[in-house]
């Protein structure tokens, strides 16, 4: 075990950024670096946290009343923190994760109008205080968004989840949310245009990253 705390890295945006290949992407570069790495994702990583990811995304089913899903993100993210986050980044390896406390407060916040301090509070619970060292927000207009992900889920042979198929004023606020979190923290957020070619984001993605690490 590594006496140097690893760096927690976290990639964010509304649907269709393309946030899971440019997480993978960071990931494999890191390694072929080297680098010790960890990459995982919300909800989801764990047992429990695949189990909750399963019941929010499934459209089929009665969905979950805004306050129980709150807490069911809340519960992934807690189980995640604990298992697989923080003795990952003790041990030195440094952690990528698709998605984390920021979805919540933008997701549930501004997009369900939750009280924006309460859920901070609550995330702060459920992370035990956990920030990311750097978060890379993955920014694009909600109507190419939107087609970007029906067209990954068709390629997939599936079709959208129960949050992709909210109404567009709720995407809309969702991306409004990132864009003033992001304002609000510019030290941590990285705000990049999602619609650059992908070449060019893993680049940008690349520097800044190393950046931090070698902070």
């Amino acid at each position: 075990m590594t006496d140097k705390r690893g760096k927690l890295i976290t990639f964010e945006g509304p649907e269709g950024g393309g946030k899971s290949t440019h997480a993978a992407a960071l990931a494999q570069r890191l390694r072929t670096s080297g680098m010790a790495v960890k990459l995982t994702r919300e909800p989801g990583g764990t047992w429990l946290g695949e189990g909750v990811r399963r019941l929010l995304k499934d459209h089929q089913q009665p969905p979950p009343t805004p306050p129980a899903e709150l807490l069911l993100f809340l519960a992934a993210r807690a189980q995640l923190v604990g298992e697989v986050i923080r003795p990952a980044l003790a041990a030195g390896l440094h952690v990528i994760c698709d998605r984390f406390a920021d979805s919540t407060a933008v997701y549930q916040g501004y997009g369900r109008n939750f009280d924006l301090e309460q859920v901070r509070e609550l995330n702060a619970m459920a992370t035990g205080g956990l920030m990311p060292d750097i978060t890379f927000l993955l920014d694009l207009d909600v109507t190419a968004g939107l087609l970007r992900a029906q067209n990954r889920q068709s390629a997939n042979g599936g079709g959208a989840d129960r949050i992709e198929r909210e109404a567009r004023e709720f995407h809309e606020r969702v991306r409004q949310g990132y864009l003033a979190i992001a304002r609000q923290d510019p030290g941590r957020f990285r705000l990049l245009d999602a619609t650059r070619p992908p070449a060019e984001l893993q680049q940008a993605v690349w520097e800044a990253a190393q950046h931090v690490i070698q902070s």
